[in-house]
């Protein structure tokens, strides 16, 4: 579990840095301009980073499902080599998918108009300066959606109801809690990223204001990874100790 946790504490910290950095920049110079391979840059990396945290969040949800519904195999299931292949295979797999879908997505001819309404550069506002038939480019990203978010979401919540299955047979109340308390904070972080998305998502969808798709895209991409840190910090007794009596003092 924790070198799972070690991965996705440094998959956040980069998956923020590909775009905090920039736009705080542009709000202190006041100067939103970003270069063309700056952009292109920028979206690389944070389609790759998403990507791979999808990814990275069904392995722990396989690490999960693992320790509670067979933990007398747990050490021979999980050996270390096998968290490093999954570490590693996200990677493998994520890397040249998106290399393509920039590629893809840079060469397509834009409109003389270059103001990108977003607080960076993404595929869905980028696809709507070009001046061509997107029909292609649309079909990949829903494709590489459905691979890459999709589907390791499925696959966590068909582990959870697995998980959830085991946890209602185990005889004592203590026992139960206990073997949720294991889950509960990787399940919250699954409902706090995957729901942000989807809300980005839907709001495209229904073609809501380009503030709100631009202020919920900011969620998902820094406020999420920031509730990430402080839902697997209250797994530590003392920090939970702390908290507690900051609350009371207040």
């Amino acid at each position: 579990m924790y070198f799972f946790l070690r991965n996705l504490s440094i998959l956040e910290i980069c998956y923020t840095s590909v775009t905090l950095p920039k736009m705080l920049l542009g709000f202190l110079m006041e100067d939103g301009r970003i270069s063309f391979l700056g952009c292109a840059a920028q979206l690389y990396f944070l389609v790759l980073l998403g990507s791979i945290e999808c990814l990275l969040l069904a392995a722990m949800a396989y690490d999960r499902y693992t320790a509670i519904c067979d933990p007398l195999h747990y050490n021979i299931i999980m050996r270390r080599g096998l968290c490093i292949r999954m570490v590693v295979g996200s990677w493998v797999v994520v890397v040249p998918v998106q290399i393509g879908q920039t590629y893809q997505v840079f060469t397509l001819p834009f409109c003389a108009s270059r103001d990108l309404h977003h607080f960076f550069c993404d595929v869905p506002p980028l696809l709507e300066l070009v001046c061509a038939d997107i029909f292609w480019n649309q079909v990949m990203l829903y494709t590489i959606i459905l691979i890459f978010a999709i589907l390791p979401f499925s696959l966590i919540i068909l582990s959870y109801i697995n998980v959830i299955r085991s946890i209602l047979k185990m005889p004592s109340v203590l026992s139960r809690h206990k073997a949720f308390s294991t889950c509960s904070s990787h399940l919250g972080v699954v409902m706090l990223f995957y729901g942000s998305a989807t809300v980005a998502y839907l709001k495209r969808q229904s073609r809501d204001s380009v503030d709100t798709d631009k202020y919920v895209a900011l969620f998902y991409t820094i406020v999420t990874p920031m509730f990430n840190s402080l839902i697997y910090s209250l797994r530590n007794k003392e920090v939970r100790i702390a908290l507690k009596r900051l609350i009371w003092k207040k």
